[in-house]
Order: structure tokens, then sequence, then C-alpha cells
């Protein structure tokens, strides 16, 4: 119950105590504080000029780079349209070419062909003319098995060479 109700020493006591406390703050730590917070003041007033300062250069620099970004976009739209116009150069020579390219590969595969055709031709008569002679030799073998059919055959052959 002592601290409830103090007596009256506890209270003299603690008031000499807080009056030393008060004089020893005010001798050697509220002026280091005030001073910190003059510094600190100026330091934010420093700081919101500062942030002045920059908002009006970001203004300019904004009104810079739209105003580059305007001429950027020019530039970019003129390099648009120059690509535009070299690429359809491009495709129209390469149009050109390739027709030049089909012209001569349909013109090759043309005499390709025909070559393919002559020497199928050629192929086929060799081959009529090989036909041709095995059935000739199959032929005269048969007629000509025995040696009288052979004897006159040559000379009946001899009789055509001979008298006419």
């Amino acid at each position: 119950m002592e601290l409830i109700t103090p007596e009256l020493g506890l209270i003299f006591w603690m008031t000499i105590s807080f009056g030393i406390l008060i004089f020893i703050l005010g001798k050697f730590a509220w002026p280091v504080i005030l001073k910190a917070i003059r510094k600190r003041e100026r330091n934010i007033e420093e700081a919101l000029q500062a942030a002045e300062k920059a908002r009006e250069e970001m203004s300019h620099l904004l009104a810079t780079n739209e105003k580059l970004l305007n001429e950027a976009k020019l530039e970019r739209d003129a390099l648009l349209a120059d690509a535009r116009k070299l690429a359809n150069n491009i495709i129209e020579e390469a149009r050109q070419k390739a027709n030049k390219e089909y012209e001569q590969i349909l013109a090759s595969a043309r005499v390709a062909i025909k070559n393919e055709e002559n020497a199928a031709f050629i192929h086929l008569k060799n081959q009529i003319a090989v036909l041709t002679i095995e059935l000739t030799e199959k032929l005269l073998r048969e007629k000509l098995s025995d040696e009288e059919k052979q004897n006159g055959y040559l000379q009946k052959l001899i009789d055509e060479i001979i008298f006419s």
C-alpha cells in the first residue's frame, strides 16, 4: 500500500530527482536535440526545394522527351516507308528472277524430256532389233534343224543372189 499512497519523504526525493533530471536534460540533452531538430528542419526544407527543382526539371525533360519522341516517330515512319519500298523492289526482283529461272528450268526440262524420248525410242529400236534377231534365229534353227533343210536353203539363197 505504500506505492498507492506514497509518504511525504518519497514525494520529496522523487521531486528532487525529477528536478535534477530536468536540469541535466536541459543543460546537456535539449540543446543537442533542438540542434538536431533544427538541422533536420533545414534538411527537409532543402529536400523540398530540391524536389521542386527536380519537378521543374522533369517538366522540362518531359517536354523535351515528347519532342524527341515525335521526331523519332516521324523518322521511324520514314524508315518504314523506305523499308516497304525496298521490300517491294526486292520482291519484284525476286519474282522476275524466279520467272527467268522457271523459264530456264522449263526449257531444260523440255530438252531433257526430248532427249529421254529419243533415248527411249533408240532403246525401243534396239530392243525390237534384238527381238527380231532372236526370233529369226529361233525360226532358222527350227527351220534348219536338219542338214538337208540347211543345204536346200543355202542353195536357194545362192540362186537368188546369182540370178538377181
